[in-house]
């Protein structure tokens, strides 16, 4: 039996639709559930998807719940994802972000910023949904990356190089984009999203102790092809976070050379309901239903499907 692993990045509302409809697409096509996944990396809304599948939260009614129209869907998450607080923090800013930021100014210099909303919601989502591991973590190895403010760094929570934590307060951490998201305070610590560092984080997988049969990669903000229409900070995200990809991926190829890797990305009609605001919580329903129908597309592709029939094949038989 082939081991998998699963790597979900970020991407934020409209990267999380993605994730969800590329892996329900998955398991449609192939039988095997991503929760049977050897190990799972999650990052920024990657963090919120691996929570779901390991607790049991992938599924439509996650996202829908009891709304019945497109307005009601975008209230609940908007009631879900975006709580107010009075913003706070500008100490910590200026030490954290803007003094260190100075010399080389970049994106980091939002780090610690003060913000109008808080991740609370989105804790509490994961208590919700995954109540026996929102609290605990995962049995399986499930990594969720965070990025620490004091070391400047990323943090994988359920490895022995973080603190221990919640699963539901690792992902309220890896979901707080700076300047909109307030950092969630962890022991003393304070710890904004992943995706500072990486928008997949993909090269955490060689923790685990034997090289896997086959990686699955789900990048929202990785796309292939450029966007059309784009906003300029559009095509720099995909850029930067693309060239991480690769960056992980070739260390990956380098340290097992076995492997079989798929990387799924979002193509020009999801890229559409995607644009520009990946926080719309209006564009969750059109990305979610517009990846359904990509993936079929993609899945089917001779080089991607025979390495799906290669490693999970049995899976469909199975079942």
């Amino acid at each position: 039996m082939s081991s998998v692993g699963l790597v979900l990045g970020g991407g934020g509302i409209t990267g999380a639709s993605y994730h969800f409809g590329a892996l329900l697409a998955l398991e449609m096509a192939t039988g095997w559930h991503p929760n049977e996944a050897d190990v799972i990396v999650g990052t920024s809304c990657g963090a919120f998807a691996a929570a779901m599948t390991r607790g049991g939260g992938l599924t439509i009614d996650t996202f829908l719940g009891d709304a019945q129209t497109r307005d009601q869907v975008a209230e609940r998450l908007r009631g879900l994802i975006f709580r107010r607080t009075r913003p706070k923090g500008v100490v910590r800013w200026l030490r954290r972000g803007v003094l260190p930021s100075l010399s080389r100014p970049d994106l980091k210099l939002v780090l610690g910023s003060p913000a109008l909303y808080e991740t609370s919601g989105v804790a509490e989502w994961v208590a919700h949904t995954a109540p026996v591991l929102a609290e605990t973590w995962p049995d399986k190895p499930t990594v969720i990356v965070a990025y620490d403010l004091v070391t400047r760094s990323r943090t994988p929570f359920g490895t022995e190089a973080a603190p221990d934590v919640s699963l539901q307060d690792a992902v309220a951490a890896s979901v707080a984009v700076p300047f909109v998201f307030e950092p969630v305070e962890i022991d003393d610590r304070f710890y904004v999203d992943g995706g500072i560092a990486s928008g997949t984080h993909a090269d955490l997988v060689l923790a685990n102790p034997e090289p896997l049969d086959l990686l699955i990669v789900v990048a929202p903000l990785s796309s292939d092809e450029p966007r059309q229409g784009a906003r300029f900070y559009e095509g720099m995200f995909d850029r930067v976070s693309r060239s991480a990809l690769d960056a992980e991926l070739a260390v990956i190829h380098a340290e097992w050379p076995e492997t079989d890797v798929i990387v799924l990305r979002p193509d020009p009609r999801v890229q559409a309901a995607l644009t520009p605001n990946p926080l719309s919580v209006r564009a969750a329903i059109p990305a979610f239903l517009r990846t359904l129908r990509s993936l079929e597309t993609q899945l089917s592709q001779h080089d991607t499907w025979l390495k799906l029939e290669r490693h999970l094949g049995h899976h469909r038989a199975r079942r």
